[in-house]
């Protein structure tokens, strides 16, 4: 562990109400008294922890702003270290004046996310606890807000946790009929740790059941609006955004490059990629655009297929449909205020499977009637974050699947009829995976890894 004390801006630079130069380790109060002055003249060093100072920071006998100063004291901090807090103007000189002046009065200058990361080197939090204020910062809605928060909580943690001390159990059990084989209970042991066992894989096959609905909270589903030129897919990406973020015009072909915004669909973060109209065209940008459009399809995990009902079916429409039938599809038959032109049994002959929404974007008609089909195509039921552990992060998603693999292997090997010391292998290797999620067993290249994409001061 790193004795060092380190520093760093906490909050965006740039103008503002505040910002928050953040100090953390044994000499953080020591370097804040060198150049913080209190209005009232009280050491700091002695005042009481968690409270707020008004003062000026001074470096080279120059007033560099006006500041209040919090000081928390060690273990009842986020890294359990002596915490100084300097709130200063917002603002980029005074802010790097006040870091600059705490820095060179003996502080190092933080890497990312090395504040999260000594709450965890030191016991205040677990790894993925850690990793869930990564997730809060990041977070695009209400519900993956809120798993956030639960997870920084613990309740994943306490989820492992109960896991991790079942198979410990078992394992402590085994070891000792290993260790002490003249006690004759091994057909009644056998019989305990297979129910045990598989007790313990549906614990796992629980959580691992809510990994796909975890990604939709955390990540969104990636949806490309897609159809020929001027069908209204700009027009659907304003209309789901509640606000005017693409242009629209009359004229075919107004969007040419990749439009990306995320939305809230009913708490579902949904990545909205608006593009190009589809057609065959000799201008060189828009085939640029077009050939981007196809790409998203590809990659797309959603695909909102516009037609424009006041137009007949068209090779271009055919194009698409062709195209999209083994992706995951909504058809949007947009413009329902004006004739209908549309040949539907026609279209049916494509779309049977296909859910099919009627809606005029410019009369606001059949857009909720969208976003529900949207949430229960990927939502089966309500989502209770407050009650429900959701698997939110791969890391832990492949963690539980190698534990998964072991108790099976246990399992089997119990069902072939090998001894107990080929069965405590197989549980210290669940017992080390479970551990990975929460941080036990986890190399330092991955602890690494997981703080060097947190920003700086966090």
């Amino acid at each position: 562990m790193d004795n060092t004390t380190i520093a760093a801006v906490s909050t965006p630079i740039g103008s503002g109400g505040i910002s928050i130069v953040r100090i953390s380790g044994d000499d953080a109060i020591g370097i804040a008294k060198k150049i913080f002055k209190p209005k009232n003249n009280k050491d700091i060093s002695k005042v009481d922890s968690h409270t707020i100072h008004y003062g000026t920071i001074v470096s080279d006998d120059r007033i560099i702003d006006e500041v209040l100063v919090s000081i928390m004291k060690k273990p009842n901090t986020f890294t359990r270290e002596d915490i100084v807090e300097i709130n200063c103007h917002g603002g980029i000189i005074a802010t790097e004046k006040i870091l600059e002046a705490v820095l060179k009065n003996g502080a190092h200058i933080a890497d990312p996310g090395e504040f999260t990361k000594r709450a965890f080197l030191n016991g205040r939090i677990d790894l993925s606890q850690a990793e869930s204020v990564i997730d809060l910062i990041y977070s695009k809605t209400d519900l993956s807000r809120q798993s956030a928060v639960n997870q920084l909580e613990g309740s994943l943690s306490h989820k492992i946790s109960g896991i991790k001390n079942k198979v410990a159990d078992l394992l402590a059990h085994i070891e000792v009929n290993i260790d002490y084989p003249e006690y004759d209970i091994e057909q009644l042991s056998i019989s305990k740790i297979e129910e045990t066992v598989v007790d313990i894989n549906k614990e796992i096959l629980l959580l691992l059941d809510t990994s796909d609905t975890g990604k939709i909270v955390k990540e969104g589903i990636k949806t490309a609006i897609i159809g020929k030129p001027n069908v209204g897919k700009s027009s659907l990406l304003n209309s789901l955004m509640r606000e005017q973020r693409a242009i629209v015009t009359d004229v075919p072909g107004t969007t040419r490059d990749l439009i990306e915004e995320y939305v809230n669909i009913q708490g579902i973060p949904l990545k909205l990629i608006d593009t190009a109209g589809i057609r065959e065209t000799h201008d060189v940008v828009e085939k640029i655009g077009v050939d981007l459009s196809k790409s998203a399809i590809e990659s797309a995990e959603l695909i909102l297929f516009v037609v424009d009902v006041s137009s007949t079916i068209s090779k271009e429409d055919i194009l698409i449909l062709n195209n999209i039938k083994n992706k995951k599809c909504i058809i949007v038959l947009n413009k329902i205020d004006l004739p209908e032109a549309i040949d539907s049994s026609y279209l049916k002959n494509f779309t049977n499977d296909i859910p099919t929404i009627r809606i005029s974007v410019t009369s606001n008609i059949g857009i909720c009637e969208l976003e529900q089909t949207i949430k229960n195509m990927f939502m089966s039921g309500s989502i209770d974050i407050n009650n429900d552990v959701i698997l939110t992060n791969i890391r832990h998603k492949n963690a539980l699947l190698k534990a998964n693999d072991a108790t099976n292997s246990i399992i089997s090997a119990i069902r072939a009829g090998l001894t107990q010391d080929f069965l405590a292998v197989d549980l210290q290797n669940a017992y080390r995976y479970l551990g990975e999620i929460t941080g036990e067993s986890v190399s330092e290249d991955i602890i690494h890894n997981i703080f060097s994409r947190f920003c700086l001061g966090k």
